[in-house]
């Protein structure tokens, strides 16, 4: 029996399709940059089935890649001849124990749908991203996903305390654990974070929950300059202090002018803006501790304005500034875009030095750096000049990558912050990267996938 057969068998209608309709909005990433095929998407119900399916796929020599909801932003989501492998029929909250602070979650659950879960048993799952209605936990555990909460609880892989995953000879591993501490050997389920499905396929996590704050205070400040955003930060540090972004002016205006419902909170233009997030566990108003916070920024020259949201509507509004920036920047013309970190108090020269790159390269460019400050991961994207044709400006991505990602490299910085390697990043991690951490990699991918079935194309 050939695979497509016998994984039709194995799998049944809803888990089998090679109709173009259905497969057709999987192919093509968000970026519309990677257009993909595939000869059939199956769509297992159950780890049992994805081990199964693997099985016949192995047998048989067929490529795998795995997808969740179809998020990622450098190619490692998008097939080119592979099998695909959706997790998304797999999105059940398997269990929550608010005693351990742990919840297991399918590969195919949705980081809302999480967020909601954990929210429901009193508890707090803290990772969060943009994209977040439609994501998945498998993904955002095989990228090594970020968010804006990462100066506070770290990126997925701490949020992880174990996973179940089935291998490219479709065996099980079954790493889901409730416990704090077990030093018995190897802690085999860090191999598969961050991995893009190159060593196997996430099927369910061991996720880490934390206490429900009892209020947040979200604050949006007008900033003078990046130094002044870096000083404000270091004042800002605390238990309390959970997110810390920054937006630049022209993507504050490209989001506020293309996206219905959203303004500008200031009355003047600024050249930066700030955004930041305060938890409290302990009842009672703690709005006085940030408005003397802000004042003190104030006559300090450290900020310029401040708004602390007055509602769970205002704070809204305030975060979807930030979280349509990328959107935003799809009305202002061609954008080429980078996702890289920098030691915390390197990024004002980063930005500095990538801006001045870049306006060499292309002149009359906008650079539209905006991210995570808290943990020095900047979304470096370059919009286009005003007017400029878009092929004729993507002509200049590789050579504005590279000049990015030199200074990246001069100031000890990773490629790769929160998004992957992928296709887009894999010859330049091949060029940038520690020889022996290559050797080390492909050892690994030799070991665990001799036959190179999982997701072949991505990353090594």
């Amino acid at each position: 029996m050939s695979a497509l057969p016998a994984l039709k068998s194995l799998l049944g209608p809803k888990g089998f399709t090679q109709d173009p309709e259905i497969i057709a909005p999987w192919l093509t990433e968000w970026r519309d940059r990677y257009q993909g095929q595939t000869p059939v998407m199956i769509s297992p119900a159950n780890t049992d089935e994805v081990a199964a399916a693997v099985k016949i796929c192995a047998r048989a020599g067929l490529a795998i890649m795995p997808q969740g909801g179809n998020t990622g932003l450098v190619g490692g989501n998008t097939p080119q001849g592979e099998v695909l492998l959706s997790t998304r029929r797999m999105n059940a909250v398997r269990s929550i124990s608010p005693a351990d602070n742990i919840m297991i979650a399918e590969a195919g659950v949705t980081l809302q749908a999480a967020q909601d879960a954990a929210s429901d048993a009193g508890r707090k799952f803290p990772l969060a991203l943009a994209s977040q209605g439609s994501c998945t936990i498998g993904g955002n555990l095989s990228t090594n996903a970020g968010g804006v909460h990462v100066i506070k609880y770290g990126t997925a892989k701490s949020l992880v305390t174990g996973i179940e995953a089935v291998l490219p000879n479709g065996q099980i591993f079954n790493g889901l654990s409730h416990l704090k501490k077990d030093n018995t050997g190897y802690d085999l389920s860090r191999l598969f974070l961050g991995a893009e499905g190159t060593l196997g396929i996430i099927t369910a996590a061991a996720l880490r929950l934390y206490a429900k704050p009892a209020s947040l205070i979200r604050v949006m400040v007008a900033l003078p300059g990046l130094e002044a955003a870096m000083q404000l930060l270091e004042r800002a540090q605390g238990p309390a202090l959970t997110m810390f972004e920054i937006i630049p002016r022209l993507g504050l205006s490209a989001v506020t002018q293309n996206h219905d419902g959203l303004s500008d909170p200031f009355t003047a233009r600024h050249p930066w803006y700030g955004l930041l997030d305060f938890e409290y566990f302990s009842t009672g108003d703690h709005s006085a501790e940030i408005e003397a916070l802000m004042g003190g920024a104030l006559e300090a020259g450290l900020i310029r304005d401040a708004v602390i949201a007055q509602n769970e509507a205002q704070a809204a509004n305030l975060l979807a500034l930030r979280e349509n920036m990328s959107a935003g920047q799809k009305f202002i013309g061609a954008s080429i875009k980078h996702d890289v970190s920098v030691p915390v108090g390197k990024v004002p020269e980063f930005m500095t030095r990538a801006d001045d790159a870049v306006k060499r390269l292309v002149p009359g460019c906008r650079p539209c750096g905006f991210g995570h400050l808290g943990d020095g991961n900047i979304h470096y994207n370059i919009s286009s000049p005003s007017g400029a044709d878009a092929d004729d400006y993507l002509k200049n991505r590789d050579a504005m990558q590279k000049a990015v990602h030199d200074i990246v490299t001069d100031l000890g910085g990773s490629i790769s912050a929160e998004h992957g390697i992928g296709i887009l990043k894999k010859d330049d991690l091949a060029m940038r990267a520690d020889p022996v951490k290559l050797e080390l990699m492909r050892t690994l991918k030799t070991a665990i996938d001799p036959d190179r079935i999982m997701n072949p194309r991505v990353m090594i």
